[in-house]
C-alpha cells in the first residue's frame, strides 16, 4: 500500500470514529481513546484537502444509522461509559483485523469494525526463506519438503538482491519465481490440510481474523459504503435490555474442507482456494518493491462468501 493510500486509510478511520461519538453522545455518555493510533489517524486527516475530507465525512455518515440498526447495545441508555478506540498496528498483528472497537465494561460487550478506503483486500501476507507461513496461518509448522523446495527459488533471488537486481532485470520471473513458489504452497497447504482437517477454519481466522466484525468500506466512485457482516462466532447483533436489532446479521459458519487449491487458469501469479459452504479466495503473489527482495506478498481477496455473510450498501446523501 503507498503513503497515499495509507494516509486515506487512517483519515477514513479519524472520520469514522469522530462521526460515531458525535451520534452517540446525542443519546447516551461515550468516550474516544486518544491512543497513539488515534493521533495518527488524525494528523492523517488534517492533512487531507478539505474537499477529500468533505467525501470522507459523506461516507462516514452513510454507515451510521445501519451500524446502530444491528446494533442496539450501542446507543442503550446506560450508566456506563461506552468507549470508541482505533486499535494500534501491534494489535492487529496479534489476529485481529479490526480497526475500530466500541466496548462497554458494565455488560462484557464490543463489537468491531474494519476500515477500508476503496478496496477490499483481506491481508498481504509474505512468503519468505526462513518465515513459516504454515506456523503462523494455522499452527502447523511447514514440512522439510517445503524448506527444499523453496530453497534454490530464494538462494536464486538472494543473489539477485546482491548484484542490485531489478525485478524487471529478471528474465523469467513466472517460471523461476511465481510458479514453482506457488507450487511449493500449494503442496504445503494440502499437505497440512490431510494431517489436521481444522486447517480449513484455522485459516478464514487467519484471514479474516480470530473477532467477529463488520467490515466498512468507502466506495467514492459510487458513493456507497458497503457494510458486510462476518459474524462467525456468533458474537455480533445483541439485543439490548429493551429493544432488539431492526437488522439481523445472520451466523456465518466456517468451511471444513477444502475443494479445490490449484492456479487460476491461464495465470502464473494467482491461486485459487475453494471450500465448502461458499468460501473463496484468490492469492496473488507479486514483488512488492522495484528492486528483488529475499521475500514476497500476497494480495489477498475474497472471490466468494457464504450467503450469510450480508452486504448492505448504504447511499450517500
Amino acid at each position: 500500500m503507498s503513503e497515499q493510500s495509507n494516509n486515506q486509510g487512517r483519515a477514513y478511520e479519524y472520520i469514522c470514529i469522530t462521526t460515531l461519538l458525535n451520534e452517540i453522545i446525542k443519546v447516551r455518555a461515550a468516550e474516544v481513546i486518544h491512543n497513539s493510533a488515534y493521533q495518527a489517524a488524525l494528523n492523517a486527516w488534517n492533512s487531507m484537502p478539505e474537499s477529500f475530507q468533505y467525501i470522507l465525512r459523506e461516507s462516514a455518515s452513510a454507515a451510521v444509522d445501519t451500524i446502530f440498526d444491528m446494533e442496539p447495545m450501542i446507543l442503550e441508555q446506560s450508566t456506563d461509559m461506552l468507549t470508541l478506540k482505533i486499535q494500534t498496528d501491534n494489535e492487529g498483528k496479534e489476529g485481529d483485523v479490526r480497526d475500530i472497537v466500541i466496548s462497554r465494561s458494565d455488560v462484557q460487550w464490543e463489537i468491531g469494525l474494519s476500515i477500508k478506503h476503496n478496496h477490499f483486500a483481506v491481508k498481504h501476507s509474505r512468503l519468505a526463506k526462513s518465515l513459516d507461513f504454515g506456523e503462523k496461518w494455522f499452527g502447523i509448522p511447514c514440512s522439510d519438503q517445503y524448506w527444499s523446495d523453496i530453497k534454490p527459488i530464494f538462494d536464486y533471488l538472494n543473489v539477485q538482491k546482491t548484484e542490485k537486481k531489478a525485478w524487471h532485470d529478471l528474465p523469467s520471473k513466472e517460471q523461476t519465481v511465481y510458479i514453482p513458489l506457488l507450487q511449493a504452497f500449494i503442496k504445503e497447504v494440502l499437505h497440512s490440510n490431510a494431517l489436521d482437517s481444522s486447517v480449513p477454519q484455522k485459516m478464514v481466522e487467519y484471514l479474516l481474523g480470530e473477532f467477529d466484525f463488520y467490515k466498512v468500506i468507502s466506495i467514492d466512485s459510487k458513493r456507497i459504503t458497503k457494510i458486510q457482516t462476518y459474524n462467525l462466532h456468533g458474537t455480533l447483533n445483541r439485543s439490548s435490555k429493551t429493544i432488539a436489532p431492526k437488522i439481523t446479521v445472520p451466523h456465518a459458519l466456517l468451511p471444513t474442507r477444502i475443494v479445490s487449491l490449484d492456479f487460476k487458469p491461464g495465470s502464473t501469479n494467482t491461486v485459487e482456494l475453494y471450500m465448502d459452504g461458499g468460501w473463496q479466495f484468490s492469492f496473488r503473489i507479486h514483488n512488492a518493491a522495484t528492486k528483488v527482495e529475499t521475500s514476497l506478498k500476497f494480495d489477498i481477496q475474497i472471490v466468494g462468501m457464504p450467503t450469510t455473510i450480508i452486504s448492505i450498501d448504504c447511499r450517500w446523501n
